[in-house]
């Protein structure tokens, strides 16, 4: 189930994402996203397997509530020296005695780190270097994606909480708050949203932005898109669960049913407001219930994820159609609008859902699994209301402070030394012939 899982998320970048962002796009742009895309994600690969997965996933000794160490660079097991091959190395799930190989779960935080990468570039659409982006997805990973994703998913696993419930647990700085994101609201959503916005105010609008149309050239490509984007997503949450069994079954129900209700909510609000319902508005839907569902998957119950689905449309074709408008930046594919403000709705409302009294699967308490020495059976934590929500908000105001400012001086780095933003004649030309020599459409 986990090297399935893993290919799905794939599927979610390339072609999904790309095709979702390049339908949204003018014609002579097309092939600049499809570009941009599979670059990042091609180097993200080989960011993960040479320094990534070990910043993000092993234990960073004296700093380790911000970020890894170096026992796994190169893919390695280094200890006290001694360096070995992965062959027999295994990971911790969510169940005590249960474990997927390591290198299974080594891919499969891979492709989570190269679509947050990705998913930023739809901020920047239409004007940004191609130079700029092989940059960022170099320096941004280090610096911002790494760390935060150490913050929110590194623990010891349950073994070790089970065994020595009363040793001190070290664990990365967000976990440790109590903060819960099954699949990445934070990690990659709120992240990659907010890194988005940082880099439309930097780099500037497009030329002649809100002064002329600048319609999706191909809506059945974004349509295209959308949906492969929704395939793969059961992959991204399902497979958060590591293990394929009943939460991974409800992580499946809450993709289907959050997507769902988003879908139509946005959908409703749209032909409310402007008296026709749009295909764009449709697959925006969708994907913000996706958005809004993922640090929720396999914690809130199915009728939990419907209401975060239905919630979180209007909250999000307010701050696309409104605040952008208002404050008068160029996100241009609506990355933080969507990613970054259904990622907080979703990760506030995670605290909610995951209420067993409204339906939600409630939090384990590893430390109870060892109780009459048997550590297969354990008990759930109290459910504090108050508390969740102080533990979700601090994941959100860390990863936004960290993602934004960090974020903001990449952007800056960049403009300075010339490789953030296309000539005007590059632009008004078109990326895809100007910077790679290639047209997606021929007449």
């Amino acid at each position: 189930w986990m090297m399935v899982s893993t290919v799905l998320v794939l599927v979610m970048i390339v072609p999904g994402l790309a095709l979702f962002y390049g339908g949204l796009v003018r014609a002579k742009n097309m092939l600049s996203v499809l570009t941009q895309v599979s670059i990042v994600t091609v180097i993200g690969m080989i960011m993960w397997a040479v320094v990534g997965y070990s910043l993000a996933f092993t234990d960073g000794g004296s700093l380790n509530q911000w970020i890894g160490g170096a026992s796994r660079f190169f893919l390695f097991d280094t200890v006290d020296g001694k360096v070995t091959d992965l062959s027999d190395n295994l990971a911790a799930t969510f169940s005590v005695g249960v474990y997927i190989p390591e290198i299974v779960f080594i891919c499969f935080q891979m492709t989570f780190a190269c679509i947050t990468a990705a998913l930023v570039l739809g901020g920047l659409a239409e004007r940004v270097k191609f130079t700029g982006v092989v940059v960022f997805a170099i320096v941004w990973p280090l610096l911002i994606y790494y760390p935060i994703a150490h913050m929110v998913w590194f623990w010891p696993g349950p073994d070790a909480i089970a065994t020595h419930p009363s040793a001190p647990i070290r664990a990365g700085f967000i976990w440790s708050r109590g903060a819960l994101d099954f699949a990445g609201g934070t990690v990659v959503h709120i992240n990659s949203g907010i890194a988005a916005l940082m880099g439309a105010i930097v780099l500037g609008p497009r030329l002649n932005y809100r002064k002329e149309p600048m319609p999706p050239h191909s809506l059945t490509m974004t349509m295209i898109g959308a949906g492969l984007l929704w395939f793969g997503w059961f992959g991204f949450n399902a497979g958060s669960n590591l293990e394929s069994n009943y939460y991974a079954g409800l992580a499946m129900a809450n993709t289907f049913l959050a997507t769902a209700a988003a879908g139509l909510s946005w959908t409703i609000v749209e032909w409310v407001t402007k008296g026709k319902p749009s295909l764009l508005g449709l697959c925006s839907g969708l994907v913000a219930g996706l958005v809004a569902v993922t640090p929720a998957a396999g914690f809130a119950g199915p009728m939990g994820a419907i209401v975060l689905g239905l919630v979180v449309s209007p909250v999000c074709v307010f701050f696309c159609a409104q605040v952008k408008t208002w404050l008068g930046y160029d996100d241009a594919l609506d990355v933080f609008g969507i990613h970054c403000v259904g990622g907080i709705l979703g990760a506030l409302g995670t605290g909610l859902v995951v209420n067993p009294a409204w339906g939600g699967a409630g939090i384990v308490d590893y430390a109870s699994c060892a109780k009459d020495g048997d550590i297969s059976t354990c008990d759930a934590l109290p459910y504090d209301l108050g508390a969740q929500l102080l533990a979700q908000a601090t994941g959100v105001g860390v990863t936004l402070l960290w993602s934004g400012a960090i974020s903001l001086g990449i952007w800056f780095a960049l403009r300075a030394l010339g490789q953030l933003r296309v000539s005007r004649d590059v632009e008004l030309e078109g990326l895809d012939l100007a910077e790679h020599g290639e047209v997606a459409y021929h007449a």
